[in-house]
């Protein structure tokens, strides 16, 4: 029940922020519309939230993460005068246990409406490398079972496989297998007896698999949950002293927040990343620098952004050319962020080319990839106005959209149809949208 007395709290921050109040419950609905729960509140809301009625227990998260986004650092529920989360009380799992908790909510495809709650928050608060580095105590030991190297190459096998099924047909399909092997087979490897050298290997292959799964989690969309296995796949790294993986991790969670617009978040990332690789190879420092320089063009930081760029362009020049290996950087990508700098920042003719060479440098094997990088460079032309070979570029999205399962391939698409929708008299947009309409799930072309 809500008290009568104001919240000061709440109306601080508010003030802090410079809405107005129709803008303050705009940016909370939009919140609620991006978890999957939409709202519709309207000033008066925003007016009796600040005099001191409490907002409904699902709302007040929405609340906070508004308010921490548009003031740029984290905000608590104590902060926003809210009581604390139910949740807070319970004590904190411990590594394994919070794996399996998290991977066992996963396995069930049919539980995805649910996960879908899960609210991306850029208020997070991520470990630095020095406060999980070597917390080996995390771990649980002292069970009958006893494993070597042969199980950690099975994990490593694993990731391996799921991998490649996901750049081939997309994660909605492979997740529920890598959350499966997550729980029944590497949690009770984890809490085995073993050598500390095998022990740390074991830490270093499930952190690898717990960054692929929040990948193919945040390729589906489901925003939450993909930063949960983020975080998880950040504590294991560093109980491993895996810097590889802490760093790609770290990168990863950059590509999410600069996807879903916060600039500022990705570059904050972006730049931990940075700093946690100080002996980095050539090739991850150009992995690191493209991240950052797509945060910066989206931040609208030109000149970091073109610095960015030269770094990675430099470093890429560097690596040495070698076979695929899990979470590698190669010409293709480093295009691809080459690509959205440059539309960030105008060049739009310069967009088009760096991602055309993209595509064409893409191997055959990153079938996911290649179809929401088709459907991005078509997004491109058709905003240069070349409206017809924006249309021959999707339909080169569209011949290989049926044998991708994702959830980012899938919003290409929608967003194509609402694109070509006022080009319908164009004998090629036509033809575009009668052949997509085969092809696509229906909800797309709503």
């Amino acid at each position: 029940m809500g008290t009568r007395e104001p919240n000061r709290h709440l109306e601080r921050l508010y003030r802090q922020t410079g809405w107005t109040l129709r803008q303050f419950v705009q940016a909370v609905n939009r919140i609620g519309t991006e978890r999957g729960t939409p709202l519709k509140y309207r000033e008066p809301s925003a007016h009796q939230w600040c005099r001191g009625h409490l907002p409904k227990e699902q709302v007040r998260p929405l609340i906070v993460e508004a308010l921490a986004r548009r003031l740029g650092r984290p905000v608590t529920h104590a902060e926003a005068g809210f009581p604390p989360p139910a949740s807070s009380s319970a004590a904190p799992p411990s590594a394994v246990e919070g794996l399996i908790d998290l991977g066992r909510g996963d396995m069930d495809p049919s539980r995805r409406g649910v996960l879908g709650i899960g609210l991306f928050s850029v208020a997070l608060t991520v470990p630095n490398w020095p406060d999980v580095v070597g917390r080996m105590e995390a771990v649980q030991s002292g069970r009958t079972l006893r494993i070597g190297m042969p199980e950690v190459d099975t994990v490593i096998a694993m990731t391996e496989r799921i991998s490649e099924l996901d750049d081939q047909f997309g994660g909605r399909h492979a997740r529920p297998m890598a959350a499966a092997f997550l729980v029944n087979t590497v949690a009770p490897y984890l809490r085995a007896d073993a050598p500390q050298s095998v022990r740390k290997a074991m830490l270093s292959a499930a952190s690898d698999l717990c960054y692929l799964t929040g990948y193919m989690a945040v390729d589906e969309g489901v925003e939450g949950l993909g930063q949960k296995y983020y975080l998880k796949a950040l504590e294991l790294a560093g109980a491993s002293e895996g810097h590889l993986t802490y760093c790609t991790t770290l990168r990863g969670m950059s590509v999410q927040a600069v996807d879903l617009g916060h600039g500022r978040e990705a570059m904050r990332l972006a730049d931990a990343a940075a700093a946690a690789s100080p002996q980095a190879g050539p090739r991850m420092l150009a992995f690191l620098a493209g991240r950052q320089a797509h945060a910066a063009a989206q931040t609208g930081d030109r000149h970091k952004a073109l610095a960015h760029l030269n770094e990675a362009e430099i470093s890429m020049e560097k690596a040495e050319a070698r076979a695929k290996s899990f979470g590698s950087y190669d010409p293709s990508s480093l295009h691809y962020h080459i690509s959205h700098v440059r539309h960030e920042l105008g060049d739009l003719p310069g967009a088009v080319s760096a991602m055309r060479e993209s595509d064409r440098l893409c191997y055959d094997v990153y079938r996911r990839s290649r179809v929401k990088e088709r459907a991005t460079l078509a997004e491109f032309q058709l905003e240069v106005g070349h409206l017809e070979a924006a249309c021959a570029t999707w339909n080169e999205a569209l011949d290989e959209y049926p044998l991708v399962q994702s959830g980012r391939a899938d919003r290409r698409m929608g967003k194509m149809f609402k694109l070509i929708r006022p080009h319908l008299k164009n004998p090629a947009a036509r033809e575009l949208d009668e052949r997509a309409r085969l092809v696509t799930p229906a909800a797309l072309s709503a």
